[in-house]
């Protein structure tokens, strides 16, 4: 245990001769360096929540430890509403959101950084220094010429203050969606040193001169709330002991556990003939506490990897039965240091039990309290307590030392179920509209957006309609990812009829962490594992894995959805690719109105990320009809026949007719060019009859040429489909 109370050695501080000046220098020095400041001293708290009270004392910070804080300075929270919606009968829809901007004490002394902040216990800021929400974050590490912050400036005019000699920190315009639209608790750690805690940086100047030895090795950060300087020694000196000597020049403190490698020998004791003290014939005394409850059982302290949670480590690993004793320290260790700190203090207490009075005839000046020696007769080391200089001798009070080095375990910290920090990318954007899937209207077009990015730790973005250059709100992305990618390698033309069990291409992901299945042809036939492959829906039944993010898929259905002439004409390495999954968000199309562009904004989005809308007009688009039918008949006549397919009918049924899905049945039969015919004839069913005169017409006027079929829906033309070439 640490001797810390200098006007308890008395006569001891200033050697024999001087006990009135010892004294008064030990009272002196007492009074400097130890003077009660009337709060209480460092002990060990759970996790405390960010206050603004007055009289709240800011702490001194050592090392690296977390801390609440105390908010200083705050402005009223700014509500913000964005419109949206609204169109084509649709009622609008206004959403509020609100922010805030404030300071927060951290210290009481210069810091070197902040590392992680975490708000109602989420991490809010991760270790790279990014946010995980809006706002900004400013630093400022205490020093005696730091300017006061812009914004405060700003609110509080000429007479801002600049907190000097205080660290602290500055949120600016902080969203508070993720927290109840409130300021949360926060709690921030606080990096004040670099490396071990230097004993030397807690002990106040006393205008004398020092030598601070102690080292605190292992220890990684300590918290001074303000309380007394003994107080605080105290705590440290049960797990860390040490001694202090003013009786030189300067004030020492060392470490009063380490054994020095040749320890001086004692005289022999000698007795006491006026039989007022102890071993008045032997000159010795030597006794042992029975109490074993002063034998810590345990170190109480905060734990590194638990994000500098309350941890325990027993000493051997294990509880005594019946009240035992747990030092609560409130420092920062790993597990395995507090675990052989907690060995240390109990095998400290469990010998030191044993105390021995020793006298010898004259006074060494080489010796002095906490200096460790050895004694005749006796095993192990001693360590002085006390001395008193009497008119038979010096009385020394010894105490026995550990014998041998303390047991290092293994250590375990527990688990916690922190929050992964992750670190925010920017955003990877496509927006692209699909044919008619059948669900609600076939009216409106049907505009998705896929966002994504490289890092699980992104958050969303919000997304915008980026009409006349400027944009509108249209909500957000949500959190999800979309997968997305593109192609690695090409992928060559296909016709779109059969199943392609030896179709393949490799795919080239956004990110690592995406994950492609296989399916069925039971689950093809429903719909799974569809892809937008450049403008193409294409179907795969085989996912594998190759490396990274890169993906071998196989076992193809082509040209899905009315994109079978996109199939017939192949796609080159890079198109882009997105998984058809329920994650790409489905945009309202009174909403986005005629854009023709999508933007989005994350959090690590410097500009606004901006993609064109693929594909367009293909949920009004009709399909191209099918089964091309042109017969020659006897007579001369020419008889031409096909069957029409449905908008937002995917699967063709046997015996079941699909759905018009069109104000009315309508088809254009042309000749030459499909934009500018040289002929065309207008028909409301899926066939054509021309007499013999118009057919043997038709061959010699156009002969050569291409005669094709679309059909006219409601909001336009197919593609057409090639009936016959004259």
């Amino acid at each position: 245990m640490a001797t810390i109370v200098l006007s308890a050695v008395g006569s001891l501080v200033g050697g024999p001769l001087g006990g009135v000046l010892g004294t008064l220098v030990g009272n002196q020095l007492d009074q400097r360096i130890f003077k009660p400041k009337g709060r209480e001293g460092a002990r060990l708290k759970e996790l405390q929540v960010t206050t603004s009270s007055y009289g709240t004392p800011i702490a001194r910070h050592f090392g690296k430890m977390r801390t609440a804080g105390s908010i200083i300075w705050a402005t009223e929270l700014v509500e913000s509403s964005e419109k949206q919606g609204g169109g084509k009968g649709r009622p609008s829809v206004t959403t509020f959101s609100y922010a805030a901007s404030f300071a927060v004490a951290l210290a009481s002394r210069p810091i070197r950084n902040v590392g992680r902040i975490w708000a109602d216990g989420n991490l809010l800021r991760g270790e790279a220094g990014d946010l995980k929400t809006g706002g900004e974050f400013r630093l400022y590490h205490g020093h005696g010429d730091q300017e006061p912050d812009p914004l405060i400036a700003s609110a509080e005019g000429a007479g801002a203050p600049a907190f000097r000699g205080l660290a602290y920190c500055v949120f600016e315009s902080l969203q508070l969606a993720d927290f109840g639209n409130r300021i949360p608790s926060l709690s921030f750690e606080v990096i004040a040193d670099d490396g071990e805690v230097s004993l030397a940086e807690m002990v106040p100047s006393t205008g004398a001169a020092s030598d601070i030895s102690r080292s605190l090795s292992q220890l990684v950060g300590f918290t001074d709330e303000g309380g007394p300087v003994a107080a605080n020694l105290e705590a440290i000196g049960e797990v860390y002991p040490f001694s202090c000597d003013a009786s030189g020049s300067a004030l020492t403190i060392r470490a009063s556990d380490a054994v020095p490698a040749n320890p001086p020998l004692l005289p022999e004791a000698v007795s006491d003939s006026s039989g007022d003290s102890f071993g008045a014939a032997s000159g010795q005394s030597r006794r042992r506490q029975a109490d074993q409850r002063e034998v810590p059982d345990g170190l109480r302290y905060y734990d590194l990897s638990r994000d500098f949670q309350a941890g325990l480590q027993r000493a051997d690993g294990r509880a005594r039965p019946g009240r035992s004793r747990v030092i609560e320290f409130p420092g920062a260790l790993q597990a395995a240091d507090a675990r052989l700190l907690a060995n240390k203090a109990a095998d400290r207490a469990a010998w030191e039990r044993e105390q021995l009075s020793w006298r010898i005839a004259d006074l060494d000046p080489t010796l002095a309290p906490g200096d460790i020696v050895r004694v005749p007769g006796k095993r192990g080391y001693w360590q002085i307590e006390s001395w008193e200089l009497r008119e038979t001798g010096v009385e020394l009070e010894l105490r026995r030392l550990p014998h041998g080095p303390s047991r290092a375990p293994a250590a375990d910290a527990g688990s916690v179920l922190g929050q992964r920090d992750l670190l925010a990318t920017p955003t990877v954007l496509d927006a692209f509209e699909l044919p008619w899937d059948g669900s609600g209207s076939g009216s409106q077009r049907q505009v998705f957006v896929a966002a994504s990015s490289e890092s699980p730790g992104w958050a969303g973005a919000a997304l915008y309609a980026v009409e006349n250059g400027g944009l509108n709100a249209i909500g957000s992305s949500g959190r999800r990812r979309a997968t997305m990618g593109s192609l690695a390698t090409p992928l060559p033309a296909s016709q779109s009829v059969l199943f392609d069990r030896y179709g393949n291409f490799e795919v080239e992901l956004a990110s690592a962490d995406f994950a492609l299945d296989n399916a069925s042809e039971a689950s093809l036939a429903s719909g799974a594992n569809r892809a937008l492959v450049g403008t193409e829906i294409v179907q795969f039944a085989t996912a594998e894995r190759i490396a990274g993010a890169r993906w071998h898929l196989s076992g193809l259905l082509r040209g899905r959805g009315g994109s079978e002439s996109v199939a017939l004409e192949g796609h080159e390495a890079g198109t882009p690719f997105v998984l058809l999954d329920d994650v790409p968000v489905s945009l309202d199309s009174g909403t986005i109105g005629l854009a023709t562009q999508i933007a989005a904004t994350g959090l690590a989005d410097s500009e606004p990320v901006v993609a064109p809308i693929r594909n367009a007009g293909a949920t009004l688009k009709p399909l191209v009809p099918v089964q091309p039918l042109a017969d020659w008949q006897a007579g001369g006549g020419l008889f031409l026949a096909w069957k029409r397919r449905s908008r937002g009918a995917w699967q063709w049924l046997d015996s079941v007719q699909v759905p018009l899905n069109e104000e009315t049945e309508s088809y254009r039969v042309g000749v030459g060019p499909a934009d500018q015919p040289d002929q065309f004839w207008d028909v409301t069913e899926p066939c054509l009859q021309f007499a013999p005169a118009d057919s043997a017409n038709l061959a010699t006027t156009h002969a050569g040429k291409p005669v094709w079929v679309r059909q006219i829906g409601s909001y336009g033309t197919s593609d057409p489909l090639l009936l016959l070439t004259l």
